[in-house]
């Protein structure tokens, strides 16, 4: 909103207005501004919970400390919600169709996940919104998101195509031509790119193309439903999702910046995107919103985001990294998310296949989500294969620890960008 106001003071020359074409200077505001909406607004809406009665009980009551969060005031993603819209409309450029398509994204995710606390807190039903309708809503939105980027005139990109001498690259350049592709980045191959068209080899090249747009909206929807999930999955312990979700942002921000930057892209030897620079903005404004919210969610929390904004969390993320073509390395920015996810279904696959097997069923780890195996001691009569540690790690060492995970696995994100 603020943008093209200044941009009509710096075109009748007035004093400083110019700042505002720089993405640099707009991120660094839109960070300031969220982190302050964060923590201005976030303890008067923790007492307006507090006085509704929008507490939520832990599920796993039986492990230590979870007692004492009985009534803490849930669906404190609302705070994370307002402190990144406002900086986002007022900072970013709000013709830009990637600015409009993380908005859109932010709004759904948030709204689904709002209307699951409120059947969990005011409905008083602890299944909240039924698993079908989360994931249709999750669909819809990669549907939507796989579609605007096929069909928008201003998705392009500008290919990267190098040139080689004796196996080294001597020089990296792009084509002059904007075009629509199904081409994303992927770490340790030579050109850095993958085309989703070529999982569909069978076909003749004038059919693969068009095709492949099909298989890069189905990637979108897995996407976009797997990291939104696991995100929701691993808000189990106080400032986790909210400590990660805000280091994962500051890499994606990064990337969203050299992607945009004809010579850093060149460096790196990845696709030029223009427009994606605006992504910035949003990204520093997550930051700013997170670690606001961080302030009365860290150890002990005042607040829980809830499904109101850990789902909406993941989501973003995911659609954030598909824009800018790199949500391969989500395996990497996302790992804590993605083992989180993988230990719940490792869990229920084995449980069920030995209850089948033998009648009794057996476990894996003590609990999962994996960061619940932590805070249970070890050999206590569970039945489970892995029961180290026996002895219950404190929350907040959990919690810093996998904060270090995922600050090690952002920056091998980066890194594997020049490891081919």
């Amino acid at each position: 909103m603020l943008v093209p106001l200044f941009e009509y003071l710096d075109s009748i020359n007035i004093s400083g207005a110019g700042v505002f074409q720089y993405v640099s200077f707009r991120a660094s505001m839109a960070f300031i501004f969220a982190l302050l909406i964060a923590m201005l607004i976030g303890k008067r809406l923790i007492v307006f919970m507090q006085k509704k009665q929008m507490g939520d009980v832990p599920r796993n009551l039986d492990i230590e400390g979870q007692m004492s969060k009985r009534g803490t005031p849930s669906m404190g993603g609302i705070i994370i919600f307002l402190a990144l819209i406002v900086p986002v409309l007022l900072f970013a450029k709000l013709n830009n169709t990637y600015v409009i398509l993380m908005l859109i994204a932010t709004v759904w995710l948030t709204i689904l996940g709002f209307l699951d606390d409120y059947i969990k807190i005011f409905k008083k039903n602890k299944d909240g919104l039924s698993a079908k309708y989360k994931l249709f809503g999750q669909i819809v939105l990669g549907v939507l998101v796989g579609v605007v980027l096929y069909v928008s005139p201003d998705v392009v990109i500008r290919e990267n195509i190098e040139t080689r001498h004796n196996k080294q690259i001597e020089q990296v350049e792009f084509n002059q031509e904007m075009v629509k592709s199904t081409k994303t980045t992927i770490p340790f191959v030579k050109n850095n790119n993958f085309d989703y068209s070529n999982v569909l080899f069978f076909l003749d090249k004038e059919h693969r193309q068009g095709a492949g747009w099909v298989i890069f909206i189905l990637a979108t929807i897995f996407i976009v439903t797997a990291v939104s999930n696991g995100s929701n999955l691993t808000d189990g312990l106080d400032g986790l999702t909210t400590g990660i979700t805000s280091i994962i942002a500051v890499g994606l921000g990064v990337l969203a910046y050299l992607s945009s930057n004809v010579n850093y892209a060149s460096y790196l030897n990845i696709m030029y995107i223009p427009g994606v620079e605006e992504l910035v903005i949003y990204a520093a404004a997550l930051v700013g919103a997170t670690m606001g919210f961080l302030w009365y969610n860290s150890f002990p929390a005042q607040v829980f985001m809830g499904d109101t904004g850990s789902l909406m969390l993941g989501g973003v993320l995911a659609v954030f990294a598909i824009i800018i073509r790199k949500e391969i390395l989500l395996i990497l920015f996302c790992g804590v998310y993605l083992v989180e996810s993988l230990s719940v279904m490792l869990q229920v696959g084995y449980f069920k296949h030995t209850k089948r097997k033998t009648g009794v069923g057996k476990r894996i780890f003590k609990m999962t989500p994996l960061h619940h195996h932590f805070q249970k001691p070890g050999n206590a009569g569970i039945d489970a294969l892995i029961q180290k540690p026996l002895i219950p790690v404190p929350e907040s060492k959990i919690v810093f620890r996998f904060w270090l995970i995922t600050i090690i696995l952002t920056v091998l994100a980066i890194i594997t960008l020049k490891l081919r």
